[in-house]
């Protein structure tokens, strides 16, 4: 058989999107993460291409986590005849679930309203994938425990590893004959709201890490009076405060904070509302899931008293006219898609509005262009002006940092054979591959999308 280990990077090399790498060894082929990619034009278009590989002859799938741009092309996957096992921990499976059902139901919307409004190039448009794909794709998942090395053939196990970021989420140890890879997928913080603390990788004799924000530390800011200031600002202008969140793990975080806050009699009487159908099936996940985060059940129904949970179209659009201040939570997170559009084209022009960007706005998204304060935002078609207040909150991100990224690496006995930084912008990945010649004195490559490296 043959010995060598070869890793293709299909994704998530030069950006911060579309996360898979196909390792073949020992006879086997198995892609780690099988992400969509987000934001710029020129990566989506990738997501309609034909990848650079045999998809029947992909033997097996391990998810790090649940996010889009690590699971989010599955259903294309398995459209194009893949037939194997997708492994990832229960919360991971169960999130990725609820994830590409909604993504497939906004694609099939978006694909109808872009038909009936004649606003797209592709005659006629239509959805990268269907929900009957992605009911196809559940077949193939399976459950798998934290902390426990598996095999999987001869001469192969995994161990997926706790790592913060979100419920569910794991780093990856693949060993194949005695050679261990770690794959990162993404690193949590040391001091999440909500989550533990990620265990740290003892051994890679091949490294895969994320650089997210490899070029940057989190402020060490108030996160909880920076939010008071805000919302009383809000309160003051009687106008609504819009909050494009990320469905898994930052609404959850942040209505947490919110409740907390409401416990310290130190926000006004004004309401909140989630309108998010994902975020209400992952708070859910949350319930039964208990061992994954701090939160404990009493907790976690009693924050759910405080919160409107948006149940029905009907109630979404009433939510979205209703005038005064309140609190709207809804996806999605970097702006892409998702009720949250339906807030802004109401109330984008609005100078009384408030849009609060709390998570990592990915390069060619529309929250990305808030972030860098676009004048005007292109959306259903049609360019709305921006007159709204724009403020970004780095507090809540799920992110590690540069310096807890670098820390992750401490518990590693020897230096890696190979390391490759990946899941970064390349400002991002460059600084971080600095940062680590400068604290421990190895060599990492940032590998080239579609880039096959020996290890």
């Amino acid at each position: 058989m043959d010995a060598k280990i070869t890793i293709k990077f299909l994704g998530a090399a030069g950006s911060v999107t579309g996360s898979k790498y196909l390792i073949k060894a020992a006879g086997k082929q198995i892609l780690i993460d099988c992400g969509l990619f987000q934001g710029l034009k020129e990566l989506r278009d990738l997501n309609w291409e034909e990848p650079p590989l045999k998809v029947a002859e992909i033997d097996l799938v391990l998810l790090t986590h649940a996010h889009l741009d690590h699971t989010g092309y599955l259903p294309r996957l398995v459209s194009m005849g893949f037939k194997g096992r997708v492994l990832g921990t229960a919360p991971t499976l169960a999130i990725t679930e609820i994830i590409l059902k909604d993504s497939a139901k906004i694609q099939e919307e978006d694909a109808a309203r872009a038909n009936k409004q004649g606003y797209s190039k592709h005659k006629p448009a239509k959805p990268l994938y269907t929900l009957l794909d992605v009911e196809r794709t559940i077949a193939y998942f399976s459950s798998q425990p934290l902390d426990v090395w598996v095999d999987l053939y001869p001469g192969i196990r995994v161990r997926f590893n706790y790592n913060g970021h979100i419920i569910g989420a794991t780093f990856i140890e693949l060993e194949v004959e005695g050679k261990t890879l770690v794959f990162s997928g993404d690193i949590g913080r040391e001091n999440d709201m909500l989550l533990y603390p990620p265990h740290l990788p003892k051994q890679a004799d091949v490294l895969l890490i994320e650089s997210t924000y490899g070029n940057r530390l989190h402020p060490a800011v108030d996160t909880e009076l920076e939010l008071k200031n805000i919302i009383w600002e809000v309160w003051q202008k009687e106008g609504p405060l819009i909050i494009p969140s990320f469905a898994v793990e930052r609404t959850q975080s942040f209505l947490f904070l919110l409740w907390k806050m409401k416990q310290k009699n130190s926000l006004p009487d004004i309401p909140i509302i989630m309108d998010s159908p994902m975020g209400r099936s992952v708070l859910n996940i949350f319930h039964h899931a208990p061992e994954w985060h701090k939160m404990s059940p009493e907790e976690c129904a009693e924050m759910c008293k405080n919160i409107k949970v948006v149940k029905s179209i009907a109630e979404s659009k009433s939510a979205v006219n209703t005038p005064g201040p309140k609190i709207i939570i809804a996806g999605s997170g970097m702006v892409t898609g998702g009720r949250v559009l339906s807030y802004l084209e109401k109330h984008l022009d609005d100078p009384d509005a408030t849009i609060l960007l709390i998570g990592y706005q990915a390069e060619g998204t529309r929250g990305r262009q808030l972030q860098e304060g676009a004048q005007e935002l292109k959306m259903f078609g049609r360019y709305f002006p921006v007159r709204a207040t724009v403020k970004n909150m780095e507090g809540l991100s799920g992110h590690a940092d540069q310096g807890e990224l670098i820390r992750w690496l401490g518990k590693l006995t020897k230096a890696p054979e190979s390391i490759f930084i990946v899941h970064g912008e390349l400002p991002a990945a460059e600084a971080l591959r600095n940062k680590i010649k400068e604290v421990y004195g190895w060599e990492a490559t940032l590998p080239a999308l579609y880039s096959i490296h020996e290890v």
